[in-house]
């Protein structure tokens, strides 16, 4: 870990900071009303808590091997640790008594488990119902036409609550393009809202990442999910 390395760090959180400040002003809303959650994958504790010092609240790790080897090292006294990455149902109990929200359900297969482990520590998980905006493949998320049935499905669960939706929508080539995803997306959200379900609250719409959360900012989003952009490009090799 090196000096420039966390002085980078330091500067990306303040111009990170102050867009989303910017973007919240343009749709309406301040600064408070939008969580910047940073996207901790193959980012070193040190580095981490080093964004911690400086005011980052909420982080979020993609892999559960990760997650857990990196537990013990995080500064959570005043940060909210939550899982965003695709969750197999046997790795549950592995971060249920860790984790403050997993952003990814999917399936009600995959809630009734998060539901069982939650409720053998005598606890409600909180969770997100990822929405497959772009109705892609190889991605998760469940479709739009069956969000509604998965939701009262899940309201069911006794260990789970509901507290809104996540989507990573397509890769996209212009901001416009990915604003129309996002703009769908933010019409979900609302529309689900408005039906007022028993059991499910609609309080985050977690969307945007590294590259697109000022335009997901300006759709409505106020979870945005930021990675590369705070703690530079990952080694993947």
């Amino acid at each position: 870990m090196t000096e420039k390395l966390l002085t980078d760090v330091e500067y990306n959180y303040k111009y990170i900071d102050e867009r989303i400040a910017e973007a919240a002003e343009k749709s309406g809303r301040k600064r408070e009303d939008i969580t910047f959650l940073a996207a901790t994958k193959m980012v070193e504790p040190e580095v981490i808590n080093h964004a911690i010092s400086l005011g980052l609240d909420h982080i979020g790790e993609n892999k559960v091997q990760e997650l857990l080897s990196k537990y013990d090292k995080y500064n959570l006294d005043n940060c909210s640790l939550q899982f965003i990455g695709h969750l197999q149902t046997n790795k549950v109990r592995q971060i249920i008594d860790k984790v403050d929200l997993i952003q990814s359900v999917d399936s009600i297969k995959l809630a009734g488990e998060i539901s069982k482990q939650a409720l053998k520590i005598n606890r409600k998980c909180d969770v997100l119902v990822e929405v497959n905006i772009g109705r892609e493949e190889n991605k998760s998320g469940v479709m739009p036409e069956q969000l509604e049935e998965l939701l009262c499905q899940i309201a069911e669960l006794d260990g789970v609550s509901v507290k809104g939706l996540m989507a990573i929508p397509p890769i996209c080539e212009s901001s416009q393009k990915i604003s129309e995803f996002f703009n769908k997306m933010h019409n979900i959200f609302i529309d689900i809202s408005q039906k007022k379900l028993d059991n499910i609250c609609m309080n985050i719409l977690s969307m945007g990442m590294s590259a697109d959360y000022y335009e997901a900012i300006l759709a409505g989003a106020n979870m945005v999910r930021v990675g590369s952009a705070l703690f530079g490009a990952r080694n993947y090799t």
